[in-house]
């Protein structure tokens, strides 16, 4: 059962709907955004998470944005509403690229829009909009299902699969990147286990991905952060699959923090590891992964566990939410449009160019 984590209900007078997934595992509780401001807090506070989904967030942010202006408002006026909010949901979180993606999409429809009309009104706008926002969750849908299609071959029966952080269904509008391709592979039989990193600070790992998996029917062992590398030792671990946030231009991919540790491991172990993500999140204007700013996060995620405070008084926290895994140590980048094996920037920017040709 997949369980959508962005869902617009209604027409351009709806509303954006979310999981609230600060509550998972303990309770589904779904959120209705009606305002920027409301979905700012909701990407801010990881109620709405995972590059892709929030990429969807933020499309239908804009709709939020130009619902309530009044109808007799002139179109430039309201593309600079567009601006203005593009910009300020952009600053929720500088790491996923989708997110940019996603609001210059939508901005750059409604420019292309008003530009060539003479005598459009509001309402005619806001149904631009928001059918440009609606497109971008379709294709999320389709791209998640064909990166799982195009992945499923790395799965092996009777192998152990290692997954960090969420990369599933409540990351996007579909059933996930790197989830997808355990979804896939389930679907045509395949046996296998999932090792489930708990991923701290924010435990996604725990609370998300094994909820996901556990909904699935696919059998999920949860583990602590620090004993991937002895299950690798004991040969339990067959590949390594995690999503992305940024791609640079080189294949340096920037993901939850911990993800890199993750691949020197499975490089010392001689165990594959794979990145599951939509071309959506590769920035080909970021030339190598040093490039991609890293979020720092609230000292309390680290401070506290729950409501309990699990460090001593005045002692410095450090908390990035990502890390960067070098190209060299990516054994291949599944994509919707297919599988970039050993990625370099030649081999990226050719994947680039023969999917625009198809």
């Amino acid at each position: 059962m997949i369980t959508p984590a962005v869902k617009w209900v209604g027409g351009v007078e709806g509303f954006l709907e979310l999981v609230d997934q600060r509550r998972l595992p303990g309770e589904l509780v779904r959120l209705q955004c009606r305002h920027i401001e409301q979905l700012y807090e909701a990407i801010k506070t990881l109620t709405v998470r995972g590059a892709p989904a929030i990429g969807v967030a933020g499309a239908y942010g804009l709709v939020l944005a130009i619902q309530k202006l009044e109808l007799q408002v002139s179109i430039p006026d309201a593309i600079e509403c567009l601006r203005k909010a593009a910009d300020y949901l952009g600053s929720s979180r500088p790491t996923a690229v989708n997110l940019f993606w996603a609001l210059k999409r939508v901005e750059d429809k409604a420019k292309d829009f008003a530009a060539g009309q003479t005598k459009a009104d509001l309402r005619q706008l806001q149904g631009i909009v928001l059918d440009e926002a609606n497109a971008v969750c379709r294709e999320d849908i389709d791209m998640c299902r064909r990166i799982g299609e195009n992945g499923e071959k790395f799965i092996k029966d009777v192998s152990g699969v290692l997954t960090h952080c969420n990369a599933g269904a409540l990351a996007t509008a579909g059933q996930g990147t790197a989830l997808s391709i355990m979804f896939e592979a389930h679907k045509r039989g395949k046996k296998f286990k999932v090792y489930a990193d708990e991923t701290r600070p924010l435990l996604q790992g725990a609370r998300l991905t094994a909820w996901e998996l556990k909904q699935a029917g696919i059998g999920v062992t949860v583990i602590c952060d620090n004993m991937a590398g002895w299950l690798m030792k004991q040969g339990k671990i067959g590949a390594v699959i995690t999503g992305a946030d940024r791609i640079a231009a080189n294949g340096d991919a920037a993901n939850k923090i911990g993800t890199y540790s993750l691949s020197i491991l499975a490089r010392e172990h001689g165990i594959p590891f794979y990145i599951a993500a939509p071309s959506s999140t590769f920035d080909l204007n970021i030339k190598s992964g040093g490039q991609i700013p890293i979020e720092q996060r609230s000292a309390d995620e680290v401070r506290f566990l729950g409501k309990e405070k699990i460090t001593p008084d005045g002692v410095e926290i450090y908390n990035p939410a990502f890390d960067v895994t070098q190209a060299s140590d990516i054994t291949a980048i599944i994509t919707e449009r297919g599988v970039i094996e050993k990625p370099t920037s030649e081999k990226i920017a050719e994947h680039f160019k023969q999917t625009a040709d198809n």
